[in-house]
């Protein structure tokens, strides 16, 4: 199977978002991507998808290899084969080329998986192999070495004649010439970071918090015992957000608390590259049947002892170990572990609390958003403006969510007007919605943040799609215009 185009367009719509003013350029490629034939292969005329590699060493080189049918420098890449993303068609090509080992590779953490460049460009005619002239759209990924010295290289002798690094500056492609240069003072270095960010939970009396993986094609290490956490988004302003973030979508509730960085332990990705890994260990004490787990099979408590018998993520022992031995189980110590100060009492149901803006036009209108359709929560639904709360004043959260799509609010301008408890099914976190009404508002609904929602909309209550709306938002919308100030849902599955 090719890459999926909408795992293209999702690059493509980063890569602008850096880039915008590369748009008419990038034109001919967004037109292939929404024409019939495949865009990636190499017989899809006039133009078609190539990926490149951008190796970087500790010197700030870049490496190049003399194409033996062109006889130019270029950085290895080529056309797409039987890859499973853009990005392992670009691995694949430079260790064919280069012969280098994906593990000898890792992502930049300027760039991450998103394209530090693409390319237009044009292709003489190959009469030889048939081939009119044509157009190249190269979708280029950088790549920092793993050794602190460049290894040696095993050329593939079919089609590459030399290889060579280069500095930033004599990097032969001008696009990315530019692109590397501009990163530069961003510290685009040559050295390795970690990109990924787990967490290391344990209870204080000898029990560590395990994720059960899924088992299924494009999961890193499947169908084993690993750690909750998962790799670096641009948007995230360190690690620890990274691991905050992850923890909110994949086990929403589950808060670890006493934070902080343990080790760095590297990992393979499922396309074979090296990945860094922060680890940082916090302590929870929570029912992991109780909470809602949205990626994975299960969460369980293990002690070390139990550790020979499971399926582990490579090197998971050790540090679990390592950790165990540095933080002995003082003798005397109950089996069942101890409320944290400031735990809530044992037996409490903790629950997550959401907070949602109920806006209406001088139509009568309703504001709401449709949910973006690959979201863990409700994909291609419309639900209100809306966000959970973190450590911080209900209001204070809806003022916070509102600037993040295009409205200010003043928060004596809004006023609690419904109130939902719900529950999705016995096993999930329950929540408590609460809708706020604001009477005044300045600016205009924007998609600011589209991996979450990509339309605004106003809508007549009586318009509604019954069946594309949140069930909850269309119960407090019931209850708002009919005056109640209290519904639930979902407690008759318990």
């Amino acid at each position: 199977m090719p890459p999926a185009r909408s795992d293209i367009r999702n690059l493509l719509r980063k890569y602008l978002e850096r880039h915008p003013a590369e748009r008419e350029q990038l034109e001919p490629l967004l037109v292939a991507l929404g024409a019939k034939s495949e865009p990636t292969s190499r017989v899809t005329l006039p133009g078609h998808i190539t990926c490149s590699a951008t190796v970087i060493d500790r010197e700030q080189r870049v490496l190049h290899i003399v194409h033996k049918a062109s006889q130019k420098l270029l950085t290895p890449g080529g056309h797409v084969e039987d890859d499973r993303t853009l990005l392992a068609a670009a691995v694949r090509e430079v260790c064919e080329e280069a012969g280098l080992h994906p593990g000898g590779l890792c992502l930049t953490p300027q760039f991450l998986d998103e394209p530090i460049d693409v390319d237009v460009h044009d292709i003489d005619a190959n009469p030889a192999k048939d081939e009119p002239a044509h157009q190249h759209f190269d979708v280029r990924f950088a790549f920092y070495l793993t050794a602190e010295q460049p290894p040696a290289l095993a050329l593939q002798n079919e089609e590459v004649a030399g290889a060579q690094w280069l500095p930033y500056a004599d990097v032969r492609s001008p696009t990315l010439r530019a692109k590397l240069l501009a990163a530069e003072p961003q510290g685009l270095d040559g050295r390795p970071e970690p990109v990924n960010a787990s967490v290391l939970i344990h209870d204080g009396t000898g029990r560590y918090l395990l994720h059960l993986r899924d088992d299924r094609e494009g999961i890193c290490e499947p169908w084993v015992f690993a750690l909750l956490g998962g790799g670096r988004t641009r948007e995230d302003a360190c690690l620890e957000a990274t691991l905050r973030r992850e923890l909110a979508e994949e086990v929403p509730g589950l808060e670890p608390a006493e934070l902080a960085p343990y080790a760095v332990e590297e990992a393979t990705s499922v396309d074979g590259l090296a990945v860094p890994i922060r680890v940082y260990a916090g302590r929870w004490s929570g029912d992991p049947e109780a909470v809602e787990l949205r990626e994975g099979v299960l969460l369980k408590w293990c002690t070390v002892d139990m550790l020979d018998r499971l399926r582990l993520s490579p090197g998971l022992g050790d540090l679990i170990r390592r950790h165990a031995a540095e933080h002995p189980v003082a003798e005397g110590l109950p089996d069942t572990p101890r409320p944290l100060p400031g735990e809530a009492p044992a037996g409490t149901e903790l629950h997550i609390v959401g907070v949602h803006l109920h806006l209406q036009d001088e139509h009568g209108r309703i504001l709401l958003g449709l949910r973006h359709p690959d979201s863990a929560f409700a994909p291609d639904t419309w639900h209100f403006l809306a966000g959970h709360c973190e450590r911080e004043a209900a209001i204070g959260c809806l003022v916070r969510e509102a600037e993040e799509a295009g409205l200010t609010i003043a928060p004596e301008d809004v006023e609690l007007v419904h109130t939902v408890h719900l529950v999705d099914s016995p096993t999930a976190r329950p929540r408590i919605g609460l809708v706020f009404r604001a009477r005044s508002w300045t600016g205009s609904p924007e998609v600011l943040e589209s991996n979450r929602c990509v339309e605004w909309r106003w809508w007549k209550p009586e318009d509604l799609p019954a069946a594309e709306v949140v069930p909850y938002t269309r119960r407090a919308i019931d209850g708002i215009l009919s005056g109640s100030p209290y519904s639930e849902l979902g407690w008759g599955k318990r």
